[in-house]
Formats: structure tokens, sequence, C-alpha cells
């Protein structure tokens, strides 16, 4: 299933057409989502920093690769990233879509200048560093840390990295409908 994003009603359809899927974690996607989310809500983000947490693999949801009987975590890559970004940048300009680009950039940036980092990724993300690439080198650490959504990107990583809690209590999809519905207006 591949499916156009073209509205907040998309984005709820795909959720809800295979946001119950694991990803190589112990929790759904939506799980994973909402709980991104939350933690941005805590962290005080801005809209389009929460927007970004709560969407941030909406690119797994759309790309249809991690279900597939041969696909392999440290081998196959879907760009859930890149494709993600595409779909969110249509329907919520760049304060999204940009850190939904970097997120796994910045997994690699940080497991390169942090090395200690590498220690507390999860087994899935530890298995999709290989993957996406491994470590950046120098050229591609300073086009990170130069890049104006950089800091956006590391607080999505953040998040990312610390919303995989199995039975954590968030609000549901549905809290973030006028948030995402703003966003979308105001593009």
């Amino acid at each position: 299933m591949t499916m156009a994003v073209m509205s907040v009603d998309d984005v709820f359809a795909l959720f809800d057409a295979r946001g119950g899927e694991h990803y190589g974690e112990s929790i759904t996607q939506l799980d994973h989502a909402l709980q991104c989310a939350a933690l941005a809500v805590a962290d005080g983000a801005n809209d389009a920093l929460v927007a970004a947490a709560l969407l941030h693999d909406i690119g797994h949801l759309v790309a249809d690769l991690q279900g597939a009987e041969r696909f392999d975590l440290e081998l196959d890559d879907d760009d859930h990233e890149a494709v993600g970004a595409r779909v969110l940048s249509r329907l919520f300009g760049p304060e999204v879509a940009a850190p939904v680009a970097l997120h796994v950039t910045a997994k690699r940036w940080r497991c390169t200048v942090e090395p200690t980092y590498h220690e507390g990724l999860s087994a899935t993300s530890k298995a999709t560093l290989k993957a996406q690439g491994g470590l950046l080198d120098q050229e591609a650490c300073d086009r990170f840390s130069a890049h104006p959504a950089s800091a956006a990107a590391l607080s999505v990583r953040t998040w990312d990295d610390r919303g995989k809690v199995d039975g954590l209590v968030v609000h549901p999809l549905e809290h973030y409908r006028d948030l995402l519905e703003g966003l979308a207006a105001a593009r």
C-alpha cells in the first residue's frame, strides 16, 4: 500500500491503516509516534516540532517495506526519512519536513561525535544504523552541523530514542488534529 498524503485526514487514515504495525521495536508505529509527540510537548517544543516528532516515521507507513517478508533491518533501508519529508513538505512545509528529513542523519551524527550515544540505542536502531550508512565522515558531520534544521533534527532524534516505552499512556492521535490542521492551514 502506498498512499498519497494530501490532507490531515489522509495522515489519520494512514495511521488508522498502518499505525498498529510494529517496526522492529516492541511498540507499534502509532504508539511510538504518540510517545514522541508527548515528549516534544513535555519539552516545550513549538507546534511544528511537535508535528515533526509525531510524524517523523510516517515514511515507514508510506514506503510499506519493513513489513515485507525479506526486509532485513541491517541491510535494507526504506529511506523513510526522505519519503516522509517529501510527503510532509507538501502538507506542512519545511518547519515540519526538515527535521524529519534529517532525523536519521542526526542519529548517524550523534553516533559519530558522541561515541557513548550508540550504546543507548535500541537493538533496532543499532541494526538500522548499519543499513542507513553508519557513521558520518567529517565533511558530512560539518554539513549536518551547519544545516539550519540540525538542532530541530537532534531534538526529534532524542524523542525518537526515548519514545519506545511499552504501555506508556499518552494522548490519542485525535488530540493532535487541531495542531496539524492549524499547521496545514497556515501553509
